[in-house]
Parts: C-alpha cells; structure tokens; sequence
C-alpha cells in the first residue's frame, strides 16, 4: 500500500477508543518480524526510525528499505521519524519519504518549541506529511525516581490550547508519568491529567515510554484518550534475550540467531497489536 500521512488512522482510533502501536526498529530482522505481526493480525501501526539514525552511514539504505517494505503490505502503514532533534533532521526525513515526521521541542522554551513546530508542521504539510511534537517532556526510565515519579516534565494542561492552536500539529505527545527505556521504580500515570488534556483539545494524542506498563495501564490510556503508542525498549529486550538464549545452544549458528531476532519482533508486536485493540483495524 502507498506511505500516507496517519491522521486519518489516528482520527479512527480515537473514534474507537483504541490505539495504534508506534513500532521503532533500526535493522531489517527486527523489521521484517515487525511486518509479519502486522500482515498476520491485519493491523495498522506507524513504524518508527529515531531521528539520530539519519546521520549513520546507511541511513538511506534502510529507509528504502522500510518504505519497500511498507509500500508492499497490505495493512496501512506510516514511517514516522521518531524524536526529531530539529528543524534538519525533519526536512531530511521528508525528503527521504517519510509519511509523517515527530519533532521534539520539549526541553526547549514553550516559546520556542512553537516556533520551530510550527515551521515543522508547514513543512510536513507541504508535501502531504502529518507532524507531531511533544508538550511536557518524557524523560529517561533510568531517572525515573527523581524525574518522572516526582511529576518533573508533566504536560501542564494550561499551555495545551494555545501550542495545538499556534501550531497547527497534527497529533501531541504529552508527559503523563511515563518515561523512555527501561523504569527504575514503577510507572504511575496520571490519568486525571490525561482526560483533562483531552478535554481542552481534539486532536489525538500521543504515548511516549510505552514499555514497562502494565495492561491495564495501556487499556485505560486508550479508553481516556490516547491514540498512538510508542515501543522500542521491549522489542529490543525481547530480541535480545532470544539471541542470546540461541547462541547458548548446542546448534547456534548465524541463522538461528537471526531467526530469533526475527521472531522476538514479530511476537511481541503481536502482542501489543492485541492489547492496544489495532488487530482486525485494518
């Protein structure tokens, strides 16, 4: 299917009270694993490349890559840049194809983080692109004890209206209680801040820091409003884990390896097509 912007999947999904996986991947095992889950549980899902990807030797490489991959399926797919660091690395991304670009302002000055998604989202939308950013800043899992369990970076809801409006993005990644990478103490969303973000604004909205909560986290977050959530840290740790436990067998060979990888991917993408309530979407 062709690359399109994914606001009208997004637009669905709030609609339905569910929400659309955001799969970040960096190689092509991880990848191919990832569109078999979507092909096998008829899914939608943004496949997500990190923003700092683009400066690697080979980053255009696996980008055609991605797109071909994407541009074969049956399932609609978005490539999303993930954590735009600026203004560069967007237009970049779009030239490169993306359907949909992130820009991630949010350590910046509310002022300042605007301006630059505004200029983001001018662009984006000039060739046919969705743009989203971030509000409120979700921090590292390792700090999480000092960062995000002490609320530090949570969207204030009073500055939500005016960056939709000044802005023009198309989806919002908001701070909740949810951090990146692997959690030093255990997450705890502030739903109340969720719904009321939700009330002030109507487009959908974003999960950053998705690997670590618990079901019922997950459940709740799509039910009260969010419509995108972002998962690299488990799929990372889940192919890992597999790789080692086939290179520890008495048959390890490169391809068992790579299987594994392979398969890691592709069960747990199943399993959060499942749980965010994608499966069947497509």
């Amino acid at each position: 299917m062709p690359l399109v912007s994914f606001l009208g999947e997004l637009k669905k999904a709030q609609a339905g009270k569910y929400a659309l996986p955001c799969f970040d991947t960096f190689e092509m095992l991880g990848t191919e694993g990832l569109f078999m889950a979507l092909e096998e549980k008829r899914g939608p899902a943004f496949v997500g490349l990190w923003s700092g990807f683009l400066d690697r030797k080979g980053a255009k490489s696996l980008v055609s890559y991605i797109r071909t991959m994407a541009e074969g399926a049956t399932v609609p797919v978005s490539l999303i840049l993930d954590h735009g660091s600026d203004y560069e690395h967007c237009i970049k991304a779009l030239s490169l194809g993306f359907s949909d670009v992130m820009y991630d302002g949010s350590q910046l000055p509310l002022d300042e983080n605007i301006a630059n998604t505004r200029l983001v989202v001018r662009a984006a939308h000039a060739v046919g692109a969705g743009a989203e950013a971030e509000l409120g800043h979700v921090g590292s899992g390792r700090e999480y004890d000092v960062f995000g369990a002490q609320r530090k970076g949570f969207t204030d809801p009073a500055t939500v209206e005016r960056f939709v409006a000044e802005t023009g993005v198309d989806f919002l990644a908001i701070a909740i209680g949810t951090a990146h990478g692997v959690y030093k103490g255990e997450p705890q969303l502030d739903l109340e801040l969720l719904q009321e973000i939700r009330r002030r604004v109507e487009i959908p909205l974003v999960l950053h820091g998705g690997t670590g909560l618990s079901e019922e986290q997950f459940r709740s977050s799509a039910a009260m409003g969010i419509s995108k959530i972002n998962i690299f840290t488990d799929l990372g740790l889940a192919a890992g884990q597999r790789m080692v436990e086939a290179a520890k067998s008495e048959r390890a060979s490169y391809f068992s390896i790579s299987e594994a990888a392979r398969t890691a991917f592709h069960e747990r993408c199943s399993y959060f097509l499942d749980l965010f309530g994608a499966t069947g979407k497509a």
